[in-house]
């Protein structure tokens, strides 16, 4: 069987201008008028022979960097615009979702805009008419049925949205990012209803997301796209933990002193300095097979009960591995007098995978208030394995998130 979608040798380039002029003054703006000014111009190349095959029914996650030429990809196969050159065969109608009101007219009414966007897709009436109820049902804009679409907010427009997309008959589901305006249950709402077109209705999906959980969770495949060209394509996990750990970056003393003195104040606690020491080194490019120690330096400005601080170890996907406190071997709620504190954690050698994590810093008073924001100061930190002996099979995909040492006994009994 053919490919539904066929991406060959795609570029896209842009001309970029130069103003070679100085800042000037309204007196000297409005002289240059008269005067011909100096200018450059350069070629950029947003995409650069881009090529891959997509299969029908298929979920392919498309992941990158902010301008590694994602969206102008995307862009060229809806055919909002055209690739400089290279070509794209598609077997079977496009549905995008770009941008939260693409394809809508604002003074329409959202049953108006239905019948608008499904008809730019290519449907016709009767399989709008098909659909309408459960378009409507899944959007839940039903009240406002009948309200000009000005009026909507952005949520409700990408609601509606995205139900004509995925309601439609299409082949084909582009989404962009444009799922990260919706709220975290029309989000998941979303997911399940991604998964159920590609796997039950056996429709193709192509996804944009930063979110490496979503892609992971709807993607078996993966195209990485860096510098406007396909750096990988692969299975999701592989290429997510390539992508993962190329992006990941060593935090320095001076980021994480940005993160600090962006915090809000609070009357009772201010947060100093985090540092992470593996053999008295600063940094956090860690190795497993040895401890490392998390330094939380604070000052108590008033007398508080119950004031600590913690920290909680998290995987790529935002689950919360391990939350340690550093009052939790203390048997009584402790009075914290002011002044100037260090509060270490030791992680002990070989609990922790070769993976990448985000350490995020919390400090709050017990019962009564947190005094960092809630998702607190969050650092990325890189596991690289230190055993001198690897043994990898062949068959083993599954990627652990952590790696403790597990003490076997293997026993001959008999032949």
């Amino acid at each position: 069987m053919k490919p539904v979608l066929e991406i060959q040798n795609i570029s896209k380039k842009f001309r970029i201008h130069h103003e070679n002029q100085p800042y000037l003054s309204l007196r000297d703006s409005l002289a240059s008028v008269f005067k011909r000014g100096t200018s450059s111009t350069e070629d950029f190349f947003a995409l650069s022979d881009v090529s891959f095959n997509v299969n029908s029914g298929e979920s392919i996650g498309i992941i990158g960097k902010n301008g590694a030429g994602k969206s102008t990809l995307l862009k060229i196969l809806s055919k909002i615009t055209p690739p400089t050159s290279g070509k794209i065969i598609s077997r079977g109608r496009i549905a995008s979702l770009l941008e939260v009101g693409t394809g809508f007219h604002a003074e329409l009414s959202g049953r108006e805009n239905i019948f608008l966007n499904g008809s730019i897709l290519g449907m016709k009436r009767s399989e709008i008419q098909r659909n309408f109820d459960a378009i409507i049902d899944f959007a839940g804009v039903e009240k406002f049925l009948d309200t000009p679409l000005k009026h909507y907010s952005s949520g409700m427009q990408l609601r509606l949205a995205f139900a004509v997309a995925a309601f439609l008959e299409n082949e084909i589901l582009i989404i962009d990012e444009v799922l990260a305006v919706g709220d975290a249950e029309f989000q998941k709402k979303c997911m399940g209803k991604m998964e159920d077109v590609s796997r039950n209705e056996g429709r193709t999906v192509l996804f944009v997301s930063h979110n490496m959980k979503a892609v992971q969770q709807l993607c078996k495949r993966i195209v990485w796209i860096h510098n406007g060209k396909v750096h990988s394509d692969g299975l999701s996990r592989d290429i997510s933990d390539n992508y993962l750990k190329t992006t990941s970056v060593n935090t320095s003393y001076n980021e994480i002193k940005a993160l600090i003195d962006n915090l809000p104040s609070d009357p009772d606690f201010k947060l100093e300095n985090i540092c992470i020491t593996q053999n008295k080194v600063e940094g956090s490019q860690l190795y497993n097979g040895e401890s490392f120690q998390i330094e939380i330096h604070y000052r108590v400005l008033k007398q508080c009960l119950g004031l600590r601080v913690y920290f909680d170890l998290c995987d790529n996907d935002e689950n919360i591995l391990i939350r340690s406190f550093n009052d939790e071997n203390l048997e009584e709620i402790p009075v914290v007098m002011p002044g100037n504190y260090v509060s270490t954690a030791t992680i002990p050698s070989n609990l922790l995978a070769a993976v990448s994590y985000e350490l995020r810093i919390h400090a709050g008073i017990y019962n009564v208030k947190m005094c960092t924001p809630e998702l607190g100061i969050r650092i990325p930190i890189d596991i690289n394995s230190s055993n001198k002996i690897n043994i990898a099979y062949s068959g083993d995909t599954i990627r652990s998130k952590i790696s403790p040492f597990i003490n076997w006994k293997n026993l001959f009994i008999t032949t």
